[in-house]
């Protein structure tokens, strides 16, 4: 069923980000390292090669554009790398991208509106206090949880929608901190270092899948949100290293972290924080924007699940209809025992106008089910904790026991996404959904 508001929140964004980018500027990394410096937490043999790569305002339209390319003088050493596709987003921004590498078919990749950092990353971040931030969130305001040792951060949706890419650091590790408001992923991924800079990561203004497409500012190689997987340029078929995050609510955040730190509204860009220019998006009826592959008939498009790819190659998927009826699924993921805990009181970021009034879609948490080279089994206490039947512990959300033997013991954290199936199922194909 078409859904006319959200795609009217859509059009606002394209129009905002149109209004507010204006001329291109230079975009190089601003955290450039010494040479021979490694950066604390990071790949120290990236590659290396000499590309330094900037957003210039484009000479010529679209359609010029294409025809240079299709010419006998194009500007690629191997000649059209677009022949045979139908090319639906602009060339002309990406003057330093190597089109002759790339890992997908370009008729695959469409520009969802906005240029080039027309929805603008954050590469600056400030954070504040979680007392300072309670006057502004509400318990159920949904935030991604990133903790890395002590260092625990919260990044708010009501900012993250407006920005999809945070640049940052935590614990001394450089980070890029994404979420991808059309199939609902919130993912972290280490940067690392190329040239003596770290990789800082802008928003490409393209979709596959209907999903994120981000580039980088070193080289202009241009990366799938999805799978942190370098699809275009440079770095086509580098991953990047993911990093456990969850989505979970304002309210268990600052129960939980009391001392940890908050994305702050000041940005340094004007924005309609706390509210959502995807009005509806998340309809069950509802259709994926820009999303052209075949959906997956085992569920509707739309439905909301947990998706595990593991390092080694298998996956699960889990909807967030069962896990919110069992609370606790235990499972084994190729020889990986795992446990997935759902908990109520997390709202939608993509229902309502104000995020913070969403309906109660509730958070989820994957984990490691081995402790001490022991497989525990977990059950639902009904109040938002969990039980091992093992020793008997409680369990809270974030993976930690608080009570009974193994307390103040922590599971380790799966890296997951909680997604809409399409997205799902176009990027991970196959038959992974786990019905119970």
């Amino acid at each position: 069923m078409f859904n006319p508001r959200w795609l009217i929140g859509l059009l606002f964004v394209a129009l905002l980000a149109a209004a507010c980018s204006g001329p291109q500027p230079d975009v190089q990394a601003p955290l450039a390292q010494e040479a021979g410096e490694a950066e604390p937490g990071v790949v120290e043999d990236a590659p290396q090669a000499t590309v330094t790569a900037t957003l210039e305002e484009p000479t010529q339209t679209p359609t010029e554009a294409s025809q240079a390319v299709a010419a006998t003088d194009s500007p690629y050493e191997c000649g059209d790398p677009f022949e045979g596709a139908s090319i639906s987003f602009d060339l002309r921004y990406w003057d330093q991208t190597d089109f002759c590498q790339h890992s997908v078919n370009y008729s695959e990749i469409f520009s969802g509106g906005p240029p080039p950092d027309g929805i603008p990353p954050i590469d600056k971040p400030t954070f504040e206090t979680v007392e300072s931030a309670d006057a502004w969130l509400e318990g159920l305001e949904p935030v991604i949880l990133l903790a890395l040792e002590d260092d625990v951060r919260a990044y708010p949706l009501q900012i993250m929608t407006w920005h999809e890419i945070v640049n940052d650091k935590v614990n001394n590790i450089p980070v890029v901190v994404t979420f991808c408001p059309l199939c609902n992923t919130a993912l972290v991924f280490e940067r690392f270092p190329f040239n003596g800079e770290l990789l800082t990561f802008g928003t490409s203004g393209n979709l596959r899948n209907s999903d994120l497409v981000m580039y980088d500012r070193q080289t202009q190689s241009w990366w799938q949100q999805f799978s942190g997987e370098g699809i275009v340029g440079y770095f086509t078929g580098t991953r990047l290293t993911a990093i456990p995050a969850a989505i979970i609510s304002w309210e268990d955040f600052k129960t939980k972290y009391p001392d940890g730190q908050v994305l702050s509204k000041e940005t340094g860009i004007s924005r309609p924080y706390g509210q959502n220019p995807y009005v509806g998006y998340d309809n069950i009826n509802s259709f994926p924007f820009l999303f052209t592959g075949e959906i997956n008939d085992q569920l509707r498009a739309m439905d909301r699940v947990v998706g595990v790819l593991l390092e080694s190659g298998e996956a699960s998927a889990y909807t967030f209809t069962r896990l919110s009826e069992e609370h606790v699924i235990n499972d084994t993921i190729g020889e990986t025992p795992v446990v997935l805990f759902w908990k109520a009181g997390t709202a939608s970021a993509l229902d309502t106008a104000v995020i913070a009034e969403g309906d109660d879609i509730g958070a989820t948490s994957v984990y490691q089910a081995t402790v001490n080279g022991e497989v525990l089994v977990f059950t639902d206490n009904g109040d938002g904790t969990f039980r091992d039947e093992n020793t008997g512990s409680t369990w809270d959300i974030f993976g930690q026991a608080v009570a009974g033997p193994l307390a103040g013991i922590s599971l380790q954290p799966i890296s997951h996404h909680d997604t809409f199936w399409f997205a799902w199922a176009a990027f991970v194909p196959g038959d992974t959904l786990q019905e119970g």
